[in-house]
């Protein structure tokens, strides 16, 4: 069932039927309207949800479904979370009559086996009808969840075999009826959470989608059900006709890609994600056949879902960034997603941390794949970490609390064709915000040490990666911490003849006897005063680096990004003065001798 559903959830919608014809003018005003209100829905979210991991870091994201379940606009967020949503609704839409819809309900789903991504990202979501009775929109909200009340906390389960170890799975549930909301089914949910600030949570969830659903109510009521329908179908297709026009300007040729995940979490090394990117006059099909179908493996499944999201995630940013987000990027686009492999698992496996890898191996592999293609708007929009180093106690109450180590830090910023790896995080986070280091110390009982850059750890290239951070925490009170480490021997991958960029790395119990280097996962009890130390990976590097300007170069050792050995050793680049001193100079006539020297056959 679960293959076939998928089929059935991702297959092409129609048009909404209308009598209207809009033009393109009042087409963009209805749009601009729904993204403002899918803003307000994630804004409203962020401002009243009372965990950290929402009203600190905006891991969530608004988005507004059509009655066909097509979706219709989004709001700025989290990028995969941008083509997740419309599944889950699309299950609920396909059984509206078994869940008795109507004006004024609310409804949550979450199962990775019902169009949804990881357990942890639930979807409450609302419909829309007008004045006469007819459903028109449906307003989503979809974010990530502190615990789903699985074995573990926050779901993630290294060992887990099954969907049932990570969590309660909801296909579509019903939170509230006609207004009133069903507080027995609310209090269930409350209950198989570890976390009071859940509640928050869902109840800001709720609040933001009823909200919204007012605003949707006025813009219908304003433009007329007609016009909105209309102006939908002329947005839907005006995506589809440019990212076409984008595409046809693209080379016909099939591009191929491997990329690896080090290991699964019981040590299967080398797990791949093999991409195929096929482009003929306008259309593009990409291609996942050849990915690891191994059914041994644990850890390392991602939803149907999911993998139709992420790899939308990255086709979406090699296209004219003013091409609008919505259903019509799906309709210029084939995917194929096979089946009983790690991209599209059977029913009921686990899926948590498949929302990682393979995830970000998808993106990864299609940014390979199409750097040739699309140089200019090449860079991977992926995180690399294996996961977070989680950890967790009880206060003096017995109520558990949990650092999720969604903290700040610099990792996995990629070079792109003219700039080098900017900010301090992927551009795959999007709007997520990492908390700062102050806010987790008066929450929970740690203290970061240090969130340092690492020199010589960007990718090197004519334009460089940035830095990775190294990440120490001291925990103050007995905790236990987990952590899976990937990464490290398939860090991001340099393009165009770029470097790679520096591998992942964890120890626990810094500075000790008892002193360990994480190599594959640990569940570890740490005792009072134990420190952490997470090495993050950093960007990969675009373009040989031999081709680097000498005076960028000389300015990342000033700025104690590239040290003295790596800029003579990697780029060719011979200085000349004292770095204590300030007064480094790059000497012209010996780099160009090196770097001729460098780039000879028989250097190599």
């Amino acid at each position: 069932m679960s293959f076939e559903l998928n089929r059935q959830l991702a297959a092409k919608r129609d048009p909404l039927p209308t009598t209207a014809i809009v033009d393109p003018v009042t087409a963009s005003i209805i749009r601009g309207a729904f993204e403002t209100v899918c803003f307000e829905a994630a804004t409203h979210l962020g401002r009243s949800a009372t965990s950290p991991i929402i009203n600190q870091s905006n891991e969530r994201n608004g988005s507004i479904i059509d009655a066909h379940g097509r979706l219709a606009a989004v709001s700025v967020g989290t990028p995969h979370l941008v083509f997740i949503s419309q599944l889950t609704v699309r299950y609920g839409l396909q059984f509206k009559q078994d869940y008795d819809w109507g004006p004024g309900d609310v409804f949550l789903g979450n199962d990775p086996d019902y169009g949804g991504g990881h357990l942890p990202d639930y979807n409450v979501y609302a419909p829309v009808y007008d004045d006469k009775g007819e459903l028109v929109l449906v307003q989503a909200l979809q974010a990530h969840q502190g615990d789903t009340g699985g074995k573990d906390p926050g779901g993630f389960t290294l060992e887990a075999t099954d969907i049932f170890t990570e969590g309660l799975a909801i296909p579509c549930l019903k939170l509230v009826h006609r207004g009133e909301k069903r507080r027995d089914v609310i209090k269930l949910l409350e209950r198989n959470n570890r976390f009071p600030s859940f509640a928050g949570d869902l109840a800001a969830m709720i609040g933001a989608v009823q909200h919204c659903v007012k605003l949707l109510q006025d813009i219908v009521r304003k433009w007329g059900a007609e016009r909105v329908k209309a102006a939908i179908n002329y947005n839907i297709d005006h995506t589809e006709k440019r990212f076409r026009e984008e595409v046809a300007k693209w080379p016909d040729g099939r591009y191929e890609a491997d990329v690896f995940i080090d290991h699964d979490t019981l040590g299967t090394k080398d797990v791949k994600v093999h991409v195929a990117c096929t482009i003929t006059g306008d259309k593009l099909t990409v291609d996942l056949t050849g990915t690891d179908d191994r059914p041994e493996l644990v850890g390392v499944w991602n939803t149907f879902a999911n993998s139709r999201g992420y790899a939308m995630t990255q086709l979406a940013s090699m296209i004219d960034p003013t091409i609008i987000k919505n259903e019509g990027l799906f309709h210029a686009c084939e995917i194929i997603i096979p089946e009983n492999t790690i991209v599209h698992p059977p029913i009921n496996k686990p899926a948590a941390l498949g929302s990682f890898h393979p995830a970000c191996e998808i993106i990864e592999a299609i940014c390979v794949a199409l750097s040739d293609v699309v140089p200019e708007r090449c860079n991977p929009q992926v995180y690399k970490i294996g996961m977070p180093n989680a950890v967790i106690g009880f206060d003096k109450r017995g109520q558990m609390w949990m650092d999720q180590g969604v903290d700040a830090r610099s990792m996995d910023a990629s070079a792109v064709q003219g700039i080098d790896g900017w900010g301090a995080s992927c551009v795959g986070l999007g709007n997520l915000l990492l908390s700062e280091a102050e806010d987790a110390e008066s929450r929970f009982p740690i203290i970061n040490i240090s969130r340092e850059m690492t020199i010589d750890s960007g990718g090197a290239g004519r334009w460089r990666g940035l830095p990775g951070s190294l990440n120490v925490k001291k925990v103050l009170e007995p905790t236990f911490a987990m952590a899976w480490m990937v990464s490290a021997d398939h860090p991001l991958r340099g393009l165009r003849g770029g470097d790679d960029a520096s591998p992942y790395s964890s120890r626990f119990e810094v500075g000790t006897p008892n002193e360990y280097k994480v190599g594959l996962s640990a569940r570890a009890q740490l005792p009072a005063g134990a420190v952490i130390a997470y090495q993050h990976g950093g960007g990969a590097g675009f373009e040989p680096a031999l081709l680097r300007d000498p005076e960028a170069v000389k300015e990342d050792v000033l700025d104690e990004i590239v040290s003295l050995a790596a800029a003579k050793e990697k780029y060719g680049v011979v200085l000349t003065g004292s770095l204590e001193d300030y007064d480094l100079t790059v000497d012209i006539a010996a780099t160009e001798a090196l770097r001729a020297t460098m780039r000879s056959p028989r250097a190599a």
